[in-house]
């Protein structure tokens, strides 16, 4: 397929139903974003283990559907199996399809390192041994993991109804817990987190870092996507 001059940015995405996050729009209006779903069955190494296979098929069908960058939208899916994984999934990708791409783990560490972030609160939405396995990863990558607070959800459609006021508790509890920390990690791609995020800032005056939305700072970026960002929704998104 014949490239655009404007740039399509491809996303893996863990719901089968294959439907861009909805960040994207409310972040990126005159940006393009296509998807594809990978049909995750739960929030747990379980479920990566059943599709992580795939996600190099599903970058080949981006690529044939006119995608210009392409990132893997799960921050636990590229971090569980750690740090030289996720650098191993992402070169896969770029191999099998010949174009730029990146994951939602390296999206949340750039941002953190963008923002001078390096003692991090942890607020998720994993159970123990998905934050276990975050605190690892982030560990390797030269960061300070500290004060996890977690949601303890496993469903994949359940992330996405986790409310506003819920999210910033969760933020306010990771960093009451570590009050020494430069800002907050939100992780999990498929919390709704854009209301949150310059809540959190305002309350606590550090930054948050918050998995979808750096996701797609991330691969606008990667995608040479000249787009500003709308205000309003956090710090992240000051960093040009």
């Amino acid at each position: 397929m014949q490239q655009s001059s404007t740039p399509i940015i491809g996303m893996i995405v863990p719901p089968a139903a294959g439907l861009v996050p909805a960040d994207g729009a409310r972040l990126y209006p005159d940006l393009r974003f296509i998807a594809s779903g990978l049909g995750l069955g739960s929030v747990t190494p379980e479920g990566y283990d059943a599709v992580i296979e795939s996600v190099v098929d599903h970058a080949r069908r981006l690529k044939e559907q006119g995608a210009s960058v392409v990132s893997l939208m799960g921050t636990s899916l590229s971090f569980y199996r750690g740090a030289a994984f996720n650098a191993a999934l992402t070169e896969a990708m770029r191999e099998a399809v010949g174009l730029p791409c990146t994951t939602m783990s390296t999206a949340v560490l750039n941002g953190l390192r963008a923002l001078g972030v390096r003692r991090v609160a942890l607020a998720t939405a994993y159970i123990d041994d998905v934050n276990e396995r975050l605190a690892a990863f982030l560990a390797k990558e030269g960061l300070v993991p500290a004060g996890c607070r977690s949601l303890g959800i496993t469903g994949v459609d359940a992330m996405a109804r986790v409310e506003t006021d819920t999210l910033v508790d969760l933020c306010v509890r990771a960093f009451e817990a570590a009050p020494d920390s430069d800002g907050i990690l939100l992780s999990c791609g498929g919390l709704l987190t854009l209301d949150a995020i310059p809540e959190v800032e305002r309350r606590l005056g550090v930054p948050v870092v918050s998995s979808s939305p750096a996701g797609f700072w991330d691969a606008v970026r990667l995608a040479g996507g000249s787009a500003t960002a709308a205000s309003g929704f956090g710090r992240l998104f000051g960093v040009s």
